[in-house]
């Protein structure tokens, strides 16, 4: 099997995990909340199972790191070269306000650095997946055949995707420094994928999220021609520190562009992150 052929397998693994969501969503559900308070529902956990018994077919043997399960000690961690990160619903807040904007992704990786990426929409249908050094693609239900996706040159007036759940103060004093701009409210990995299909330019995250918030999601818009960096312009990597937590980032269709320094960012003021 190809590493294309295993990211289309991954993605009919997202489709069946997809279905379990809307299953639940389609009902009613009740809301659990975990111990940092972020949500969990039904349709968490039934995605996870979906992905864990796809995963284990696909690559006998291969760990798994899930935002819905125990997290492997970093003792054991740290001696992962290869790995599957998986978040089974990302956007549980957007599935408990019922507004359709989540996904699950899938990330497979590989000496720190996501090297294939499946990201699912339940809701509209939308597939993307990448695998690094081969592209990235989005198959839709208007389309039906996969199209590549290519990020787009920066216009004089970009489009900031946004998040409709998180935000700062610090972060919208940044955003005003780039000067006339749109604005796109989207949840969850939708905000990369619109980057990555030339519909947005922009995503800064000042704040924590965690890894599997963004491994699945940087792989298709690296491969799209994008880049996700730290505030120090670092590519994002995985697997490094005990912590499963990303530094602030910022997500753009257009690296050549010097989006930290339009922003005001120095490599010194974020250097603790």
């Amino acid at each position: 099997m190809t590493d294309l052929d295993l990211a289309r397998a991954v993605g009919a693994c997202t489709r069946a995990a997809g279905k379990a969501i809307l299953e639940i969503y389609a009902g009613s559900f009740s809301v659990q909340h975990k111990a940092d308070t972020s949500p969990l529902t039904a349709a968490d956990l039934a995605a996870q199972r979906v992905l864990l018994e796809g995963l284990a077919r696909l690559a006998p043997g291969v760990p798994v790191l899930s935002e819905e399960a125990a997290a492997a000690p970093w003792s054991r961690r740290q001696t992962w070269a290869r790995y599957w990160l998986v978040d089974p619903l990302d956007g549980t807040r957007e599935f408990v306000k019922r507004n359709g904007e989540f996904t699950v992704n899938v990330a497979l990786i590989e000496d720190h650095h996501s090297v294939l990426g499946v990201v699912h929409a339940p809701v509209g249908g939308e597939l993307a997946w990448a695998v690094a050094g081969e592209g990235a693609w989005l198959q839709s239900v208007a389309t039906r055949m996969p199209q590549p996706l290519r990020a787009r040159v920066a216009p004089a007036r970009p489009v900031l995707a946004c998040s409709r759940s998180h935000g700062s103060v610090e972060e919208q004093h940044m955003l005003a420094r780039l000067g006339p701009h749109e604005r796109l409210p989207l949840g969850s990995s939708l905000k990369f994928l619109r980057l990555a299909s030339g519909a947005a330019d922009v995503y800064l995250r000042v704040g924590p999220t965690s890894e599997w918030d963004t491994a699945a999601a940087q792989c298709i818009l690296e491969q799209a021609g994008g880049a996700v960096l730290d505030l120090q312009g670092h590519a994002l990597s995985y697997n490094r520190k005990d912590s499963l937590l990303n530094p602030s980032f910022i997500a753009v269709a257009d690296p050549a562009r010097d989006w930290l320094r339009q922003l005001g960012i120095t490599k010194d003021s974020h250097a603790h992150e």
